[in-house]
């Protein structure tokens, strides 16, 4: 599949983070492997669902009705290339099935500002069919009960 690669047009350098890779958790210092974000702010996806996948250990989200609670992680233009490449590394892409795939969506800031940002869908959908997948009904992954933060 060919995804659409970060070029000089108005393709976001944002990313919406629900999961492993919001700050605090124990994926967050991979969001900043290549290159640091120069701004991180609070924000909600509308039109999705979030899913605790167990024993894996992290989220999967689908299209759906719900509210997903996250961070936009925003990145210097020159920097994104980078960071793209190793969150689509993080994200299993390159995996036959791919475990994600990345998709454009427009995620609302806690000022109420839309932006245009990329986010990784999970691209499994029968696993979510599974014993051990189970929807995270708040929509917030800092919900879940026994997720490894990145202070475990």
């Amino acid at each position: 599949m060919q995804l659409p690669q970060p070029t000089s047009s108005p393709l976001p350098c944002s990313v919406f983070v629900y999961g492993t890779l919001m700050p605090g958790e124990r994926n967050a210092g991979v969001a900043e492997e290549a290159s640091a974000p120069t701004r991180r702010e609070a924000a909600t996806l509308k039109g999705y669902v979030l899913y605790d996948l167990r024993p894996e250990g992290y989220p999967g989200l689908v299209a759906g009705g719900g509210e997903v609670r996250g961070w936009l992680l925003h990145y210097a233009p020159e920097q994104w290339p980078a960071a793209l490449a190793s969150l689509d590394e993080l994200e299993g892409l390159h995996l036959q099935p791919p475990l994600y795939s990345r998709h454009l969506a427009s995620a609302l800031t806690a000022g109420g500002e839309a932006k245009q940002v990329w986010v990784y869908l999970y691209a499994r959908p029968e696993r979510l069919k599974e014993p051990g997948a189970s929807r995270v009904s708040s929509g917030d992954w800092t919900d879940v009960p026994g997720r490894q933060t990145g202070t475990d």
